[in-house]
C-alpha cells in the first residue's frame, strides 16, 4: 500500500458517522441511491456549522444522507431538497423522521432540478449542495451560484469522478465537464474555490460576490 493510499484509508476510517445517518446510508445502498461518503458528509457538516447555516438547498436527495449530514452541522437550518425519484424522497422522509427532524425543517420537492431551480429565489440560501445528474453539473452550479447568498457556499461532491479527472486519457463528457468546472471556478473572481480530494472529492465554492 502506498503512502497516499494509507492516508486515504486512515481519513476514511477515522470518520465516526452518527447512527441515524448510518441507518439512512444502509437504506440508500439498498435502493441504489449512491450516498456521499461519510468523510465528505463530515466536511459538509463542518461547512454548515461554520456558516451558521439557516437555509440549505440540495439538488439530489438520495435517501437523505447528505441532508442529514448538513443538518448535523446546522441543526436549526431549514433544508429544501429536490429529487425526481419519489422512492428516494420517501426514503429520505423516513430518515428525517427517524432522526427527529421536524417536518417544518425538511421541505422535499419532487421534480427535475432543471424545472425546479429556475423558480427558486436568488441569494436565498447559505449552502447549496449539488449531487445529481453529473452531465448537467455546470448548469446546476450556475444555478447554485445564483441561489447562494454572498458569504454562502456551493458544495459539489464527486468532482473527482472516480479518479478519472486526474487521468488525461479520460475524455468522456462527464469527466470533461468536471474538469471544466474545476478550472473555471479556480479562475473565477466571484468565488473562492477549494478542492478536497478525500474519498470521491468535494469542491467548495465560497461566494464572495454575486456570480
Amino acid at each position: 500500500m502506498s503512502e497516499l493510499d494509507a492516508v486515504a484509508r486512515f481519513a476514511r476510517e477515522t470518520v465516526v458517522e452518527p447512527d441515524h445517518i448510518a441507518r439512512a446510508r444502509q437504506h440508500a445502498l439498498e435502493l441504489g441511491a449512491a450516498p456521499i461518503s461519510a468523510a465528505v458528509g463530515a466536511q459538509c457538516a463542518v461547512v454548515a456549522a461554520a456558516t451558521g447555516a439557516r437555509a440549505i438547498i440540495e439538488i439530489g436527495t438520495g435517501a437523505g444522507v447528505s441532508g442529514l449530514w448538513m443538518l448535523h452541522g446546522a441543526p436549526r437550518a431549514v433544508l429544501t431538497t429536490i429529487d425526481n425519484e419519489p422512492e428516494h424522497l420517501s426514503a429520505a422522509r423516513e430518515a428525517f423522521q427517524h432522526a427527529r427532524v421536524p417536518m417544518a425543517r425538511a421541505r422535499l420537492i419532487t421534480g427535475r432540478a432543471s424545472d425546479v431551480l429556475p423558480r427558486m429565489n436568488d441569494a436565498a440560501y447559505d449552502i447549496v449542495l449539488i449531487d445529481a445528474d453529473a452531465a448537467n453539473v455546470i448548469d446546476y452550479v450556475e444555478h447554485g451560484l445564483r441561489l447562494a447568498r454572498p458569504g454562502g457556499t456551493v458544495l459539489v461532491p464527486r468532482v473527482l469522478n472516480g479518479g478519472r479527472v486526474a487521468d488525461p486519457v479520460q475524455r468522456d463528457p462527464i469527466t470533461r465537464s468536471y474538469r471544466t468546472l474545476l478550472q473555471e471556478t479556480q479562475a473565477s473572481p466571484a468565488v473562492i474555490a477549494a478542492l478536497s480530494t478525500v474519498e470521491e472529492g468535494l469542491l467548495q465554492l465560497y461566494v464572495s460576490s454575486r456570480a
